[in-house]
């Protein structure tokens, strides 16, 4: 009976689990090259050598590919910190593969690779899984000083 009992609210905790990460809203915006164009930089504007950032938010751009293991430990640290700094910048995120162009466009060549934007000034590119507080750090000393 107490086994019976055990199951019973492993299997319902799993489905409220289940039913939670179904209904949760993602803060991490997954773009397109169509949609990167409208909300980050218009890559067709050839007036200046850096485009001007389109956001009025600082923001986040994490270059991945579903397969990549460094890629998925960074994903729920990138939903945390959209979280917590959801009035103070964006993250976006694009798949390498769905958008090759878009990659190619930036110089991708290993992933995870990630695009800080400060609203104004130059972007700075980092490669490879960080754990939360260098994010953090990032995000203080480079976006919102």
């Amino acid at each position: 009976m107490l086994l019976g009992l055990m199951l019973a609210v492993t299997t319902a905790c799993g489905a409220n689990r289940s039913e939670q990460s179904k209904t949760r809203k993602t803060m991490v915006q997954e773009l397109t090259l169509d949609e990167f164009q409208k909300k980050v930089y218009n890559l067709m504007d050839r007036s200046t050598t850096v485009p001007n950032y389109l956001g009025d938010k600082p923001a986040i751009v994490d270059f991945y590919a579903s397969w990549c293991g460094p890629c998925r430990m960074v994903a729920p640290i990138l939903e945390e910190l959209a979280d917590e700094y959801k009035d103070k910048i964006v993250v976006y995120k694009v798949n390498t593969e769905q958008e090759p162009d878009l990659a190619a466009a930036f110089g991708i060549r290993s992933i995870p690779s990630i695009l800080f934007i400060p609203k104004e000034g130059r972007p700075q590119m980092l490669q490879g899984a960080m754990p939360k507080q260098a994010f953090k750090q990032a995000i203080e000393e480079y976006l919102l000083k």
